[in-house]
């Protein structure tokens, strides 16, 4: 199968922010034939290849992205196996979490909580170590892990056992440079019953507490070692602040929200407002999740 690249693709339609400017070039490879058709392609023309994964927790520049752009929500595929009393689910990174959330719910198993509040994709979960603030088990996306694939600059594909990864708070690290393609995830297999009725409590409480209303990309910043970054911000007055049509939720104040018509510029300049008033108020330095992706010198 041959895949389509296309150019001059406005890359805000595929973001959670809504927000982002134009990819050079732009393709959505829906299997490993395709995926290595692009990096291959990419290397031939001396294009940079940049991967925005299912566009969460990314902030796009303005000035767009130079080089290939590479979506993965077509890259996706999900299957399961029981074997030693425990789930074993193999998946391509591409594959939404919620499809995961939809699978542990038909098993009733815990990790259906968890995933209840983890927007994006397999991929993003494994590289940013994904994880909630509540007390469940599992509380981090690497703590479901048993192994991931690499496709790795020569277009062959390595596997990385979890104990080969530096696994740290909302990182993992180890498996650079290159894609990860397919993620190995396991968990025993003890039914919990009330699994259902949990998700839709916690779901509950995060709309009563989360602008799910609005675009943005989940939380913000990092929790600081002792802190909550939510209370830093709030207590620094800063819940309403706004620039352009970027704003610090009114709601939770680890999250800005695009309004209708927010650029990246906006936004960034809301970060580090945030940034530098919770560092005047509180002398914590805050620090963000989201991963900021393209041109950005020339904005």
């Amino acid at each position: 199968m041959f895949l389509k690249i296309l150019e001059n693709v406005n890359l805000a339609q595929y973001t959670s922010w809504l927000i982002g400017g134009t990819a050079d070039h732009f393709c959505q490879p829906t299997n490993l034939e395709e995926l290595i058709q692009a990096v291959r392609a990419a290397h031939e023309k001396n294009w940079a290849i940049t991967i925005l994964s299912g566009g969460s927790n990314v902030l796009v520049s303005d000035a767009g992205v130079r080089g290939l752009t590479m979506l993965l929500n077509k890259f996706s595929m999900i299957s399961h196996e029981i074997k030693d009393d425990r789930i074993i689910v193999q998946c391509l990174s591409g594959t939404a979490k919620s499809e995961l959330l939809k699978l542990f719910l038909k098993n009733q198993l815990p990790p259906a909580l968890f995933l209840a509040g983890l927007p994006g994709d397999v991929g993003g979960g494994v590289a940013m170590n994904a994880g909630v603030a509540e007390a469940f088990e599992p509380r981090e996306f690497m703590d479901m892990v048993d192994w991931i694939e690499v496709l790795d600059e020569k277009c062959k594909i390595k596997r990385f056992q979890k104990t080969e990864l530096k696994i740290s708070y909302r990182h993992c690290d180890g498996w650079q440079p290159g894609i990860i393609t397919t993620v190995q995830i396991s968990w025993p297999l003890v039914v919990d019953p009330q699994v259902l009725t949990k998700v839709r409590e916690a779901n509950k409480i995060r709309l009563s507490k989360q602008p799910l209303d609005k675009p943005s990309c989940g939380s913000v910043f990092r929790n600081p070692e002792g802190h909550k970054a939510a209370q830093l911000i709030d207590q620094a007055g800063l819940k309403g602040f706004t620039i352009g049509e970027a704003q610090v939720s009114l709601k939770h104040a680890n999250f800005i929200v695009n309004l209708g018509q927010a650029t990246a510029q906006d936004t960034l300049a809301v970060i580090e407002h945030v940034q530098k008033t919770v560092k005047q108020v509180h002398g914590v330095q805050l620090t963000t999740e989201v991963v900021r992706l393209g041109e950005w010198s020339k904005v």
